[in-house]
């Protein structure tokens, strides 16, 4: 997310594609790159808080289509056929806190990278703004 090479590429793929897409946390780079700013998203669920940190709308869906850009939240989400702990809000609570403990570390380097991000894209703190759209479960 930091690296403007990488993130320079994918603007150019981007304004050249007829689609886009993105599976799980590949919407942090396309944020990164300034691609996501007043569209709606879905990732990883344990990256929803970071989209408004790069301009994008977290939607709480398996799928999302905004323009051009399609989102997938990634093959560990809501699986089919459906298991109760593949969403935060039907996992029980010990898997839920496994899991969120399981990828802390990582989540924790993303939300600093997603801060310097917002402020070189002039996008802002989100804090203070929904963080979903209505209906999303989570927290």
């Amino acid at each position: 997310m930091d690296d403007s090479e990488v993130l320079a590429w994918i603007s150019k793929q981007a304004a050249q594609a007829r689609w886009v897409f993105s599976v799980c946390t590949g919407a942090l780079l396309l944020g990164a790159a300034g691609l996501l700013i007043g569209r709606r998203a879905t990732t990883h669920w344990a990256s929803w808080d970071l989209l408004p940190y790069i301009g994008a709308t977290s939607v709480d869906e398996r799928v999302v289509v905004d323009g051009n850009m399609i989102f997938a939240a990634g093959v560990a989400y809501a699986p089919e056929p459906p298991f109760s702990s593949g969403r935060p809000d039907t996992a029980p609570p010990a898997v839920l806190r496994d899991a969120e403990q399981a990828v802390a570390a990582i989540t924790a380097r993303r939300q600093e990278t997603a801060r310097r991000i917002s402020q070189r894209l002039a996008i802002g703190d989100p804090i203070g703004r929904p963080e979903r759209q209505p209906g999303n479960p989570r927290r």
